[in-house]
């Protein structure tokens, strides 16, 4: 299998625990691994033979626009089964970095789901 990626992307949203978290939109780093077959797209250099880039960063924006989450596993969670919901795709892996949450360190969630279970 192969893999399309998206490394190093920084989104807002108002998610966390803690009602300070509620006051104002906080920075997520966000890197996400999608496993598919990319050899219809290698041969036939059409977009419609592999999943675009945009729709991935699409699906990652819209979440963390959506509603409040306490939780980044929950976020990530909504991410993952959004992704897999387009049948080529056979794994997700997602990591979500809370950049805003201290002043020394990264908290961070990384999750794997599959359409195996």
């Amino acid at each position: 299998m192969d893999i399309i990626g998206i490394d190093d992307l920084v989104v807002e949203g108002v998610h966390g625990y803690y009602e300070h978290e509620w006051q104002a939109p906080q920075s997520f780093r966000v890197q996400m691994d999608v496993q598919l077959d990319t050899s219809l797209a290698g041969t036939t250099d059409k977009l419609t033979s592999t999943i675009d880039y945009d729709s991935l960063r699409e699906i990652i924006q819209t979440v963390f626009r959506g509603e409040r989450r306490a939780l980044i596993e929950t976020l990530a969670e909504d991410i993952a089964w959004q992704v897999l919901s387009d049948t080529r795709v056979e794994e997700v892996r997602i990591t979500i970095r809370k950049l805003d949450a201290w002043e020394n360190g990264v908290p961070r969630i990384s999750i794997v789901r599959s359409r195996k279970g």
